[in-house]
């Protein structure tokens, strides 16, 4: 028995069409397709969102401090005069950012070789959160009928 459906393509196409299947997934939330290949993108899904909920608490929070010049009202820099000399007057700012710990930017390079768009931020802020308490089955298989050229099995893959 194979490991998966060869859709009737060589590798490089298989690969293109899961690649888009399951980027346009996360993006919309849910995709219409024949069985066989949402059964190979529901693979791929289940394994990339596991990835990001087991990942999604593992950053740092790094405050930083910048100097920035103080801008006037016209967004020219505010200069002010010490021994003689014009000097530019700057102002302190800290943000808070969150920094990748180094298993997370492995799981992000993991999500970024099968997605087309960088859609990690949205695994790991929006998908993941949702799925936390659950242990699996993060997408579900709708049978819509037969298509009608082809007679072939539409489904309709959704994110649970």
């Amino acid at each position: 028995m194979a490991k998966y459906r060869k859709l009737g393509r060589t590798a490089s196409q298989r690969k293109a069409l899961l690649r888009g299947q399951v980027t346009s997934l996360i993006q919309n939330g849910k995709i219409v397709t024949t069985e066989s290949k949402a059964k190979e993108v529901q693979k791929i899904v289940e394994g990339i969102i596991a990835l990001a909920v087991k990942e999604k608490d593992n950053f740092e929070t790094v405050t930083v401090t910048a100097k920035v010049p103080k801008k006037d009202k016209d967004g020219k820099r505010v200069k002010e005069e010490k021994d003689g000399k014009k000097v530019t007057v700057y102002e302190e700012i800290q943000k808070e950012i969150k920094k990748d710990l180094p298993s997370r930017l492995h799981a992000r390079r993991q999500m970024l070789k099968v997605l087309y768009v960088d859609e990690t931020n949205k695994l790991f802020n929006d998908i993941a959160p949702k799925y936390a308490n659950r242990n699996g089955g993060y997408t579900r298989i709708v049978k819509i009928g037969q298509r009608k050229g082809d007679a072939a099995m539409e489904v309709l893959l959704e994110l649970v």
